[in-house]
């Protein structure tokens, strides 16, 4: 295979001639073997970078201080990239030391040879076409990665939110269609007062919507970029007026209305818009958690469980027990929510050890972030599509359940009073009697009044009786 020998200040290197990138992508990859995950993965993010420098070319052109050859050369680069057609060009690992400067790199210099490329010239004519002085031209890895960054990071909200809102449908399906099964309402894992297994979805349903809100509501803060700032917000290098073109392009090619921050030096090294998405994203986190707990609590047993409700089967759920089968898409949802959690902690400590004009952790900000919208994204929907749809109930065992339950003294308190009903309860507790059976002995209500507090209806829909 022929190679072409790249240089820069710390020596030459032979590259394969079929690679787009460089000798900084080359010692990007020999440093930084952590995650095995390589940028190209982040697909949301690399075509971020080409949309970030056609924007630059674009400024750059106007501004006159890059030629239209190389001009269009870069921007039909940028268009391949953003098209997806070039990810495999992007090998450096997600996590890096340098602040990004290595995936920066590799993006310029896929440009510049993909550019090369695009007006006839060989792969490593850097005298034509430059990584550093035309494709970063007005640039730094300071103000390119972060912008990219909360650009892909708006683009992969979006699909959890759609997902989210899936999930939220599903359960507000079910809900629907188990509005008239009875069951008992429990509290601290007792029997508390009855309801019906249709609010307890919907409840779900209300849960979820409620964390829909909150991302969109701030998703709006990615919008606010440093593009221009160059080095620490000083504009060094960039033409004046470059900043706020450059800003203008990027929204007119991606379609979001993207901002440029008022403070440029603060804005270089804030990280608060990401801490606040990882802050909500850990929330989603708990609270999905808390819901799988839940559906798999409800659904114990068969025979020795709460057995209200009857998740779908997926595989046979042991290698002993024959017949067995377990909770597994909401157990693999828990174990989503449960790295969620770490990677927000993992995300605050990044976030905190910026020094002075630069966060250089901002990498692992990044995986950290895609990680968890990604598995989030993926659990909603496995969680919809092969758990919540397919939920059935068990209308009769929670009916029974309710009427020999002692819960239900609670709506005779109205009615006879808490020491009289716990009396009741006390009994039913000894004796394993009922609760409609001990108030019919002791002769303290009317049949008709009995039939009134106990109606199935009453018990789904309680009213006020005394």
């Amino acid at each position: 295979m022929s190679t072409r020998t790249e240089h820069d200040f710390l020596g030459d290197r032979e590259i394969s001639d079929d690679k787009y990138y460089g000798v900084q992508t080359l010692r990007a990859i020999e440093n930084f073997p952590i995650t095995g995950i390589p940028i190209g993965h982040m697909q949301s993010f690399v075509q971020a970078f080409g949309y970030v420098k056609k924007a630059a070319a674009m400024a750059n052109l106007e501004l006159g201080v890059l030629d239209e050859m190389r001009a269009q050369a870069i921007m039909q680069a940028c268009d391949a990239i953003v098209a997806g057609e070039m990810y495999d060009q992007f090998p450096v690992d997600v996590v890096q030391g340098g602040a990004g400067t290595s995936t920066n790199m590799n993006v310029n210099e896929v440009i510049a040879n993909k550019a090369l490329e695009i007006l006839g010239h060989p792969k490593g004519s850097y005298d034509i076409i430059h990584p550093n002085n035309h494709v970063n031209l007005s640039q730094s890895t300071n103000d390119v990665y972060p912008t990219s960054l909360r650009l892909s990071v708006w683009y992969e909200l979006q699909f959890l939110i759609e997902a989210l809102e899936n999930l939220r449908n599903s359960f507000l399906r079910k809900g629907n269609e188990f509005k008239d099964v009875l069951k008992m309402g429990r509290t601290q894992l007792q029997d508390a007062v009855p309801m019906t297994l249709g609010l307890e979805f919907e409840a779900f349903a209300v849960n979820i919507d409620d964390d829909v809100r909150r991302l969109i509501e701030a998703r709006e803060l990615v919008r606010e970029v440093n593009l221009g700032a160059t080095a620490i917000g000083t504009r060094i290098n960039a033409p004046d007026g470059y900043p706020e073109l450059a800003v203008r392009y990027l929204s007119e090619l991606t379609g979001v209305d993207v901002i440029l921050a008022e403070h440029l030096i603060e804005a270089t090294w804030d990280t608060g818009p990401l801490v606040e998405i990882s802050g909500l994203l850990k929330r989603v986190a708990v609270k999905l958690a808390k819901i799988c707990n839940d559906l798999r609590l409800l659904s114990s047993g068969p025979r020795t469980g709460l057995n209200e409700i009857n998740l779908p089967p997926r595989q046979p759920g042991s290698s002993i027990m024959p017949g067995k089968v377990n909770p597994v898409i909401p157990e693999v949802v828990n174990q989503v929510c449960f790295r969620v959690i770490g990677n927000d902690v993992t995300i605050s400590f990044a976030a905190e050890a910026g020094q002075l004009q630069l966060n250089v952790m901002e990498p692992v900000i990044a995986f950290c972030l895609f990680q968890s919208i990604s598995m989030l994204t993926n659990g909603c929907t496995v969680l919809r599509h092969l758990c919540v749809d397919g939920i059935t109930a068990n209308h009769e065992h929670t009916k029974a359940m309710v009427l020999n339950s002692i819960g239900i003294v609670t709506a005779l308190s109205p009615m006879l009073g808490y020491e009289v009903t716990s009396q009741i309860a006390k009994e039913a507790f000894e004796t394993g009697g009922s609760v409609v059976d001990i108030v019919r002995q002791r002769g303290l209500l009317s049949e008709e009044k009995i039939e009134e507090v106990f109606s199935i209806e009453n018990l789904m829909n309680p009213q006020y009786i005394r």
